[in-house]
């Protein structure tokens, strides 16, 4: 999935509200503030207003959101007047995606796709990404024997924190002085491409304590070039509301694999 996306190096995301105040905290004490700003929850939903760019075509749906903390993510596709068209749930060890509108499924494990793209992004990285959390490649969450793993640097206004994985793919955490998350960059090592993910609208949400991004923008780019991308509005947000995480498949449907869904885009 990550081998998807686009370009090399870090670029400062613009900050809201002006000129801020310079962050003089050390790594140790940044990341420990950062984490105290972060969500904290068990459960988490919302409805998604998603614009999916490829190319010069954006396509829009809605998108119902499910989250169990580090259990499952569902995402339910409702292009038409509320009828789901794809329902696609991830865990920490598989994946399954039903295609209503084809009466077909697929249900795989990460192993064999391990094998094809050894990479150490997971589960919770992926979990982290949609609820604005700094995270390191690999790990399930980060805790402060991790703190060394990142890289500090500055400029202005902005810190930002690097790390790395095995596959040598390379991590580009943005936050401003208050210490929140702006972007996420993620990067192939030759630099070819990455994928930015933005954190914007920042607000108050009832009844918790932090704050969270109402709309995020998300971009994959080839060498330096926009190739695609997703702009996602969050609204009816709960958290820690018991949550029905069915994933029921018709007895009708048929099942096939990833590697039927590559023959039939590749036209095998």
């Amino acid at each position: 999935m990550v081998t998807l996306l686009g370009f090399y190096g870090c670029k400062s995301a613009k900050v809201p509200g002006g000129k801020e105040k310079v962050n003089t905290k050390e790594l140790k004490e940044f990341v420990a503030s950062m984490q105290e700003q972060e969500p904290a929850f068990r459960t988490f939903s919302a409805r998604l207003s998603v614009d999916l760019q490829t190319g010069d075509k954006t396509m829009g749906s809605r998108v119902e959101l499910k989250l169990v903390k580090d259990s499952a993510l569902q995402l339910s596709v409702q292009p038409f007047l509320g009828i789901e068209v794809f329902r696609m749930e991830l865990t920490p060890d598989s994946v399954k995606v039903m295609d209503r509108m084809n009466k077909r499924y697929v249900a795989e494990g990460y192993t064999a796709l391990k094998e094809e793209w050894p990479i150490d992004f997971n589960f919770y990285n992926l979990q982290a990404l949609f609820v604005h959390q700094l995270f390191l490649p690999g790990e399930q969450e980060v805790e402060g024997v991790h703190y060394d793993q990142f890289r500090l640097d500055r400029e202005g206004a902005i810190t930002r924190l690097h790390a790395r994985d095995r596959m040598d793919l390379r991590y580009c955490f943005e936050a401003n002085s208050s210490e929140q998350l702006l972007s996420t960059l993620i990067t192939e090592g030759n630099g070819r491409y990455s994928l930015l993910w933005k954190y914007l609208s920042l607000e108050a949400q009832p009844s918790v304590a932090w704050l969270f991004p109402l709309q995020m923008q998300v971009s994959f780019r080839d060498e330096g070039i926009r190739k695609g991308g997703m702009d996602i509005r969050f609204s009816r947000l709960q958290w820690d509301k018991p949550l029905n995480m069915d994933f029921s498949v018709p007895a009708k449907y048929k099942r096939i694999t990833f590697a039927d869904i590559i023959k039939m885009i590749g036209g095998k």
